[in-house]
């Protein structure tokens, strides 16, 4: 009688030591997909930080607008409106023309909506527009064209700019591809949501 029950013995073993190591197998896998797919549960957050660092890769900048202006743009500042789900950049604006006295120095600050951009990957700057200029008030009389040049180089420069950009592993886990869907601007950062393709 004890003959049968050893077999039986080493089939339940069998199958314990089985399940265990498919449960240590799932541990690591789970921890991986942790770490190469941090979506919690269905987005990805990136922060105002991200994105100051991306922006300010684009300056200093300098350019002629209309063969008339020189412009010079510097220390971006980002900041996140939720209000109206946009991004807010303030940029130095120092400005040269023979038609001033002395150089111009002033701040603008645009404004510009989110959108992903499947091509490239990554949550890029729409239709950027400028909110504000402030320039030295002894050039009140040329406001309208500098208002004008720094629309300008503002479109040019930051419309379709990338902020952040998805490595492909963030996108793909355990064979099913995944693509950012609504973004939301937030009070400290950026949330993307991931949605099944």
């Amino acid at each position: 009688m004890t003959q049968p029950a050893a077999p039986a013995r080493r089939r339940f073993l069998m199958s314990a030591l089985s399940a265990c190591a498919s449960a240590s197998i799932a541990v690591p896998l789970a921890a991986c997909a942790t770490a190469t797919f941090p979506f919690i549960p269905d987005h990805y957050t990136f922060s105002q930080k991200q994105v100051q660092e991306a922006v300010q890769r684009k300056f200093p900048y300098q350019r002629t607008v209309s063969q008339v202006f020189d412009v010079a743009l510097s220390n971006p500042v980002v900041g996140l409106l939720p209000d109206t789900n946009r991004v807010a950049i303030r940029l130095d604006l120092r400005l040269a023309s023979p038609f001033l006295q002395q150089p111009v120095n002033g701040v603008f600050t645009l404004s510009s909506q989110l959108e992903y951009d499947p091509q490239s990957r990554s949550v890029v700057l729409r239709a950027p527009n400028v909110d504000n200029v402030s320039v030295d008030a002894n050039v009140q009389a040329y406001a309208q064209q500098i208002n004008a040049a720094a629309a300008l180089i503002a479109t040019q420069l930051l419309t379709n700019y990338p902020v952040y950009t998805f490595k492909p592993e963030q996108l793909q886990f355990a064979g099913v591809n995944y693509e950012p869907g609504t973004i939301t601007v937030l009070t400290n950062g950026i949330r993307v949501q991931i949605v099944e393709k």
